[in-house]
Formats: C-alpha cells, sequence, structure tokens
C-alpha cells in the first residue's frame, strides 16, 4: 500500500540521549505517536541509529501491538554502517530488525559515510508530512535533518522543545 505524505512520519535524533530524560523522552515519544494515529497517521520509518531511533523503533513495535494498522519501516544508509557499534548495541539492533514491515537499504557503500547518512536522511523526511525529533543542537546530522523538514513543508516536533 502506497501512503500520502499525510500519512507517514519519520523520526530523527541523537545517538546519545541524556540517561536522566530518557524515559521523559520515551513518554513524549508515545504520547506523540498515539496522537498521530488518531490523525491517520500509519506508516513510520526510522534511520536505524543508536539512540533516538532505535528509542523510536521500540516504542512504535509496542504501539503496534495495540494497532496492527501501523507499518514501520527501517531506512538504513548502507551495508556495514553498524560494524564501529558495541556488542550490545548489534545484538539489540537484530533483536530489532525482524520486527520491521520494510528493510531499505538507502546507498551502496559509499567513500564518504557522511555522504550516506545525508542522503538516507534526506530519503526518511522525502514522503513524509510529519517528523518527529530529538534535537538540542544546531549543527550536525540532526540539525541538518530538521532544517530540510521545514523546507519541505514538513510539520516538524521537537520533543526536546516540548
Amino acid at each position: 500500500m502506497d501512503y500520502t505524505p499525510n500519512q507517514t512520519c519519520c523520526f530523527t535524533g541523537h545517538r546519545t540521549l541524556p540517561p536522566a530524560v530518557l524515559e521523559t523522552i520515551r513518554a513524549k515519544l508515545r504520547n506523540r505517536v498515539l496522537g498521530l494515529l488518531a490523525e491517520g497517521v500509519l506508516y513510520y520509518k526510522v534511520g536505524g541509529a543508536v539512540g533516538f531511533d532505535t528509542l523510536a523503533a521500540e516504542v512504535l513495535f509496542d504501539l503496534r501491538q495495540e494497532h496492527p494498522e501501523m507499518r514501520v519501516a527501517l531506512l538504513y544508509p548502507f551495508d556495514g554502517y553498524t560494524a564501529t557499534w558495541k556488542q550490545e548495541q548489534m545484538a539489540h539492533y537484530r533483536r530489532l530488525l525482524p520486527c520491521y514491515d520494510e528493510v531499505v537499504c538507502v546507498s551502496p557503500p559509499p567513500r564518504r559515510a557522511a555522504d550516506a547518512y545525508l542522503l538516507r536522511d534526506r530519503r526518511l523526511v522525502d514522503g513524509s508530512g510529519v517528523v518527529v525529533a530529538y534535537c538540542t543542537r544546531r549543527s550536525g546530522g540532526t540539525a541538518y535533518t530538521l532544517r530540510y523538514a521545514q523546507r519541505a513543508g514538513c510539520r516538524v516536533y521537537n520533543l526536546a522543545e516540548e
């Protein structure tokens, strides 16, 4: 099934989240997605990084138990992007992988990983009408993705500012 931008949401956020507010971020994510579901948003895209992307996937998979109409897609930057992850991060990634409804590799192995991450970020936003983020900085990949989303006309919810 093809989803319209009004039915599609993507997520972007930092790889490191402050442990002291992790459960607050989780609760905000859950509430935001519940609100989006009530509006008819059914297709959710995550980027597969540690930190906020993983947290978003966990929340989505949990909510999908109550809302089986939801679809969750993983758009990852390139094969091998997890090569530098810690063993426990890889184990968690492998546990989540079968839960996705769709898994898409955005780029062949790049000469510069940064290029593949930017392409992945743009692909997350393209076709989305809503972006849910956790962004506390004005520079970096998450800030870039939010600016790209705003230029694309997406509704942006930054949980760090709520």
